[in-house]
């Protein structure tokens, strides 16, 4: 073995057998820090290694927000694909649309006879708490984790977050109703809080339902009291359907390009 040196960089040692290899790749292993794992970040909820259920409640939740993103041109398509009132019963099945509640309500009071409104009600109210457990389950393994979590987005998801923290500790289990009608307040952040707080599943899913049947409830009714205006107005965006579907397509595509710029500036 002899020493090899280059101007400014140590001398370093030159193996002749293959035991010296492995002796100096042994050294440098050793020498070298140990790979962060990929469950090790500090935006991440948990702490230490995840257990199996906190990677399934992370993986769900990221796997709803993917299928949000990912439906946001079938709503408009629906729209226009079908007539008045099967379009409406569609879209309150598949994500509790206020447009079709408004529709609903609006062809009552202009006198359309539509027997099975109280179903399409109870529907889109049902679709539209689907994935809220989620976020119960979240607060039920996290704690606070999930709020820091949601904070660290940006400087404008932490304030809402500790906002919807505050409200959740100043009313507790009534929070899941209010929040429903407070705009731009992240529910997940009430949902966590009071998964944390322990209350029940069954309780959980009851208020939230109760706030969801109200909220479609008041939509129905305010295109009740407009009536044709109303009706007018939902055949209109029917009618402009395509253009609206091209356009959230778009805002796909750049939800997808914004995230990926924000994880691989993350990842850096």
């Amino acid at each position: 073995m002899y020493d090899v040196s280059t101007a400014g960089e140590p001398v370093r040692p030159v193996p002749e057998t293959e035991a010296e290899v492995e002796e100096l790749a042994g050294e440098a292993q050793e020498a070298q820090p140990p790979t962060k794992e990929w469950w090790d970040d500090p935006r991440m909820p948990w702490r230490g290694r995840p257990s199996r259920a906190e990677l399934w409640c992370i993986g769900l939740i990221i796997a709803t927000g993917a299928y949000g993103l990912l439906t946001l041109p079938v709503r408009p398509w629906i729209l226009g694909q079908w007539g008045a009132p099967t379009r409406d019963y569609i879209l309150a099945c598949f994500n509790g649309s206020n447009i079709a509640m408004v529709d609903i309500g609006a062809r009552i009071g202009v006198g359309q006879h539509l027997p099975m409104w109280w179903a399409a009600i109870i529907a889109a109210s049902l679709t539209s708490i689907k994935f809220d457990w989620l976020w119960w389950w979240a607060g039920r393994l996290w704690g606070r984790g999930v709020i820091d979590m949601i904070a660290s987005r940006s400087k404008w998801a932490a304030r809402t977050a500790y906002y919807a923290e505050a409200i959740a500790r100043r009313f507790g289990g009534p929070a899941v109703f209010l929040v429903w009608f407070i705009p731009l307040l992240p529910s997940s952040i009430i949902y966590a809080f009071v998964g944390d707080a322990r209350m029940s599943l069954r309780r959980f899913l009851f208020i939230d339902f109760l706030a969801g049947l109200t909220y479609r409830g008041l939509w129905m009714y305010a295109g009740y009291e407009m009536g044709t205006p109303a009706k007018d107005l939902v055949s209109q965006l029917a009618k402009y359907s395509m253009y609206l579907t091209i356009a959230g397509v778009i805002v796909v595509f750049i939800g997808v390009f914004r995230q990926q710029r924000r994880f691989a500036a993350q990842h850096r």
